[in-house]
């Protein structure tokens, strides 16, 4: 199993010339209670990454994971559902059948209606409380209330218990704090875990590694040398089957309220004291905080339009008035020191001309160059990319090999992790994984805090208020290209260009 970067430091490694030792350090027997076990995070990510964590030891035996929903399934129903969901979503070389028979004897099924007091004893009958037990809610917001009220009142919560929540938390400022206080009144903050999957990211971590591991970088990691940063993710398909959701969200909500503001802060923000939690979430916070109220035309809005047999944005949520952005492009600015007159371009869409996330971070030209038949000799760009092919590549200026004088071409060096890895990177942790044990370990430096998130949402209201007020409405965009004309004209206005989403 490959695991380069850990938040926990759990896993030890050992280079032996070409060969690389890994250390799987087992965590205690624990709870997991996993509400939502039958939806389709639990079959596509959780469940299988529980099992590749079982597979490589570092699950043990007298782990229990009990897996809560409505339908009314037998124990080898559920059973041979979290088979298939194995099977589906993990390379065949990773399935053992003996393995795999002694990690299904650690589940168990509860059907269970979140919404009342039915079964509830059940459950806490099956747990042994004195063990970590962590509460996973893969579930809709909407049944939140339910199931902390529950817990509550069925006396499920101990000291070593934990929540996991997945977003959105809140859809604006105001069911941000009300989800805040809901959780406070039952949990302590240490034992909340808001999970955003990127923030697992094998690279997302090692952005933490580069710039704060490496004396290269973090003394040109300010406005003196980096000339502006860009932070995109784009999604090649549409909507799917959440339209009804993404309808009353948009790609404001949905995705840069939590997952491009996580990576905006962790290119931005200042070095922590410490790698501990609330060390590195404090700097973030201040990132937050430092954002600047953004002008109507620092906001470019767009929504898919129909091209071939690609449905319109409206033909997919069913909505033939909407006003919802499936894209958005944002250029933001941070009021502190390092950053000062730095643009942060942000991205996101769907139905664009690929699947990709990518933080580049472009550096300033050349204040002079001796190079007179190279008089414009562009600025060095870090990208770190996050999907697919994870990895690291910087683009540097070198002399083109061969006779004829000097000759400069740009090349990129490579540091993708399927180079440096040896082709091993099919076996990273993924990134449910790795939260989920940080989850079990009681390490909250990748999850959220709740002053964090409801700082997010103040700025994202005003951003969201901003459009509405001057009433600006999406541009329709073709599938499979970029995204909206006017997205262009964002950076163009300023001398610069969007990277390219290449197919």
């Amino acid at each position: 199993m490959i695991h380069v970067q850990d938040a926990s430091n759990f896993l030890k490694i050992i280079k032996v010339g070409l060969t690389t030792l890994y250390k799987i350090i087992p965590v205690e027997p624990f709870n997991l209670v996993l509400f939502g076990g039958t939806g389709d995070l639990a079959r596509r990510e959780i469940l299988p990454g529980l099992y590749r964590r079982f597979h490589v030891g570092q699950v043990q035996p007298g782990s229990k994971i009990i897996a809560i929903a409505r339908k009314h399934l037998t124990e080898q129903e559920f059973l041979n559902f979290v088979r298939e969901a194995i099977t589906e979503n993990l390379d065949s070389k990773l399935i053992e059948e003996t393995n795999l028979v002694k990690f299904l004897s650690l589940i168990s099924y509860r059907s269970l209606d979140a919404n009342n007091k039915n079964n509830w004893e059940s459950l806490k009958g099956s747990l042994d409380l004195s063990l970590t037990t962590a509460y996973y809610l893969s579930v809709g917001p909407s049944i939140f209330s339910s199931i902390i009220s529950n817990l509550a009142h069925h006396d499920l919560i101990r000291v070593n218990s934990r929540i996991v929540v997945e977003k959105p938390f809140g859809h604006d400022l105001a069911s941000a704090k009300e989800l805040n206080r809901k959780l406070s009144k039952v949990f302590d903050e240490g034992q909340i875990y808001r999970i955003d999957h990127y923030l697992g990211k094998e690279t997302v971590q090692n952005l933490m590694a580069l710039r704060f591991g490496n004396v290269l970088f973090e003394p040109l990691w300010n406005s003196q040398y980096i000339d502006h940063i860009q932070i995109t993710v784009a999604e090649k398909g549409g909507v799917g089957g959440r339209g009804e959701y993404y309808d009353n969200s948009g790609a404001m909500r949905d995705m840069v309220q939590n997952h491009l503001m996580q990576l905006l802060c962790l290119v931005a923000m200042e070095p922590p004291s410490k790698f501990s939690p609330d060390a590195v979430r404090d700097e973030k916070l201040k990132v937050i905080r430092s954002l600047e109220p953004l002008a109507a035309n620092d906001i470019v809005l767009g929504q898919y339009g129909q091209g071939g047999s690609v449905p319109s944005y409206r033909e997919d949520v069913g909505n033939n008035t909407s006003t919802t952005e499936s894209y958005i492009a944002l250029k933001c600015n941070i009021s502190n020191w390092r950053w000062a007159n730095t643009a942060f371009y942000l991205r996101t869409g769907k139905r664009l001309r690929k699947r990709v996330s990518e933080i580049a971070v472009v550096f300033k030209k050349l204040p002079h160059s001796i190079f007179l038949d190279h008089p414009q000799i562009n600025g060095n760009v870090l990208a770190i990319r996050l999907q697919p092919n994870e990895g690291i590549n910087m683009t540097v200026t070198i002399k083109e090999p061969g006779p004829g004088g000097m000759r400069l071409i740009e090349v990129p060096l490579d540091m993708s992790f399927a180079k440096s890895l040896h082709g091993e990177v099919g076996n990273l942790t993924n990134a449910y994984e790795r939260l989920i044990m940080d989850v079990i370990r009681g390490n909250q430096t990748l999850f959220m805090r709740g002053d964090e998130v409801e700082a997010a949402w103040k700025w994202t209201d005003t951003v969201i208020s901003c459009w509405q007020n001057n009433r600006k409405q999406p541009q329709i965009y073709d599938p499979n290209t970029s995204g909206p004309e006017d997205a262009y004209m964002l950076t163009n206005k300023d001398q610069r260009r969007w990277r390219e989403i290449e197919v």
